[in-house]
Formats: structure tokens, C-alpha cells, sequence
């Protein structure tokens, strides 16, 4: 159209301009595959490679910072998310995904680690043993402490919760502390802390949990966030914060990059404390089912599970790019926790009645003074 220009008229070149836009329009007739993920969780070429791959998809991609910020948007259609286990079988419960078909699956058949299938999800039997017939494993992690070893101390080897969140209870630390905005994270932190379950009910300790969340805003002043942590941590103004073991990796990652060594980010795992997988899956309302199954089996391609493991950070269930991975980071006990570690950590579970109670804890904390 540019070597025309000067040839036809202004009439002419709007015809020629409008036939343009809406052959375009009609060339593409790609089905919209729609994907909702949590934020900075996937490798920058892997939307454009599966589109290489799979050209009669065109990804809509969308993202999310926690479980509870996403829950409430799955009124809207989306063809693929990704929520953490105990998520998963809320929305189990409320029929909000629909099962898998594995006929279409056969990376994650050949390459997801089969000790994943052995672990418990939930303290209901029942979607226990269902929970892989709707979601597939895509990243795992456990929940601790990165500090700076050059300003915090803590005992060598020690897997105390009491030694290790005591860092972000200590008012010695104010201003310099940072905290998951996320309810089962923070309130799980001060559960472990005091010695009680992750997943406790008893009211005795769950109202000790919140003043010790209440107390450590009004006197420590914590850095609420997610993604911010780590930026946080990497420029000095944070000495310590509750992060998932991936994040660590990435905040080793930005200080290789930036040569800085005055910043000494070590990480250490607390016994009881929480391990997650996130998990792809299909909501009840996807318009797009084999699409997303196309995707599923996509991100278990050994290479790009790779990619996005190493991108990511977190640690990948596929055992093909566990393979290719520095051994250094594949065989971390933190970043990948043997089956005894496993025995020592929990998940978060889930019911009607856990949800409406730490709910109205993590309101409570978040509007005190």
C-alpha cells in the first residue's frame, strides 16, 4: 500500500485502507484460548512459542497476585487457571472446574513426577483422591524466610519456627520486615510460629495468631505485597521476608545480575510450614476445552518446562527438566524436598468454615490501626 500512496485518491485510499482492516479481520480466525495466571509466573517466550506451535490458537493472557484475588473473577470465562492445591479443591467442591481428559495429556502422563501423586491435598478423602482428575501440577514450592545474612542472624541448621519467624515478630527489625498480602500465608506464618497447625480451627489459637499479626502492624510496620518483596529485598530495603523458595531463587538471580555483593539472601524452612502447588486447570465455564487441554500438554514439552522453571524459579513437577536443571538447584531439599522433608511440612486445606474464619482474621488484621 505504501508504493501506491501518491497514485490514488484520498477516497481511494480509504476504501483500500478499510478492505485492508477488514481482511485482516477476517484472516484471523484463530480461537481465543483465554489463560489466568499469577503474575511474573511464566516464561517471556512460551505464549509465543505455543502460538508457533498450535496456530489456530490466539492466547489472551491475564494475571492475578493471590487465590483470593482470583476467586472472585471466575464469574468470567477463562479457558485455563492456575490456583494452589487447597484452591483447587474448593473449587472441586463448588463444581467450578471440570475433570481432565488424560487421552489428551500424554506429556504430563509421561514426564509429572509420580511422588506428587502420593501426598495428601486435603483432609477431605474424598477430593483427595480426585484432585488429579481436575488439576495438573505446574510449579511447587514451600513457604520460609529470606534475610540477609548480613544483617539478620540465625542459628545454622536450625528448622525452629520460633527461631526462624521470630525475625519478622522481633521489633528490633521494624520497617525493614515483609509479609505476604495473602491470608493463608501470613496467618500460616503466625500459626507456625506459635507452635499450632497451619490449618488450625481452635479459636484459643487462632485469636492468639491474629493479635500476634495485629501487634507485629502496629509495631513493626511490615511491607505488605507479592512480587514487590523480592525487588525489596534485592535493593537492601527489606532484611527479611516470608517468600515461596521460587522467589528466593529469583532474588539470587537479580543479584547475580546487578553484581551486587552487599547483599547476602539466604533462605531457610521452617518444620510445619506450609508446601503449595499450583496447578493447572479447566473452570466449568471454559469456552475453550480442547484449547486448553492443548496448553496443558504443552507446558509438560520437557524444554519449555524447563524454560519457565528456570525463568520462574519455583520447582518444576516435570522430571525430564528436573534432569536438565543445575544440580546445585535440583537437588536443594528446600527448592526440592524429599519425601521425609515433605512428612515435616504441611498444605493449606479448605472448607466453607476455614475460609469464613481466617477471612474475618485477615480483615480484622489488615483494618487495625
Amino acid at each position: 500500500m505504501k508504493t501506491m500512496r501518491k497514485l490514488v485518491s484520498v477516497a481511494g485510499s480509504a476504501a483500500i485502507l478499510a478492505f485492508a482492516m477488514l481482511g485482516s479481520v477476517a484472516c484471523d480466525s484463530r480461537q481465543e484460548l483465554i489463560i489466568y495466571n499469577w503474575g511474573e509466573y511464566i516464561a517471556e517466550e512460551t505464549i509465543s512459542k505455543f502460538e508457533a506451535a498450535y496456530p489456530q490458537y490466539k492466547v489472551i493472557y491475564r494475571t492475578f497476585e493471590t487465590n483470593e484475588t482470583m476467586y472472585p473473577n471466575l464469574d468470567n470465562t477463562y479457558d485455563v487457571i492456575v490456583p494452589s492445591e487447597y484452591m483447587v479443591c474448593r473449587l472441586i467442591n463448588e463444581q467450578r472446574i471440570q475433570p481432565l481428559d488424560w487421552s489428551l495429556l500424554p506429556n504430563v502422563t509421561q514426564y509429572m513426577d509420580p511422588m506428587l501423586r502420593d501426598l495428601t491435598y486435603s483432609n477431605d478423602p474424598e477430593i483427595n483422591s480426585e484432585i488429579f482428575d481436575y488439576g495438573v501440577p505446574y510449579m511447587y514450592c514451600t513457604v520460609g524466610l529470606a534475610y540477609d545474612a548480613n544483617r539478620i542472624s540465625i542459628p545454622e541448621g536450625t528448622t525452629d519456627p520460633e527461631e526462624i519467624w521470630g525475625v519478622v515478630f522481633d521489633e528490633s527489625n521494624a520497617g525493614t520486615i515483609g509479609m505476604y498480602d495473602s491470608m493463608r500465608e501470613s496467618i500460616g506464618v503466625a500459626l507456625n510460629y506459635l507452635g499450632y497447625s497451619i490449618n488450625s480451627m481452635d479459636e484459643n489459637e487462632l485469636n492468639e495468631a491474629m493479635q500476634l499479626l495485629i501487634d507485629q502492624k502496629t509495631n513493626i510496620n511490615p511491607t505488605y505485597g507479592v512480587d514487590n518483596l523480592k525487588d525489596k529485598m534485592v535493593s537492601g530495603e527489606l532484611a527479611a521476608t516470608v517468600t515461596w523458595a521460587g522467589d528466593h531463587i529469583v532474588m539470587l538471580d537479580r543479584l547475580a545480575e546487578l553484581g551486587r555483593d552487599d547483599v547476602d539472601i539466604q533462605f531457610v524452612l521452617p518444620e510445619g510450614s506450609n508446601w503449595s502447588v499450583d496447578m493447572m486447570c479447566i473452570p466449568a465455564n471454559a469456552a475453550n476445552y480442547e484449547g486448553a487441554h492443548d496448553f496443558i500438554n504443552f507446558m509438560y514439552d520437557p524444554q519449555i518446562a524447563l524454560e519457565n522453571c528456570e525463568y520462574i524459579g519455583y520447582s518444576t513437577p516435570n522430571t525430564a527438566a528436573r534432569e536438565m536443571l543445575d544440580p546445585e538447584i535440583a537437588n536443594n531439599v528446600y527448592y526440592y524436598p524429599t519425601r521425609e522433608v515433605f512428612e515435616t511440612l504441611e498444605v493449606y486445606y479448605t472448607s466453607s468454615e476455614i475460609e469464613e474464619r481466617y477471612t474475618e482474621i485477615w480483615n480484622t488484621v489488615k483494618a487495625s490501626a
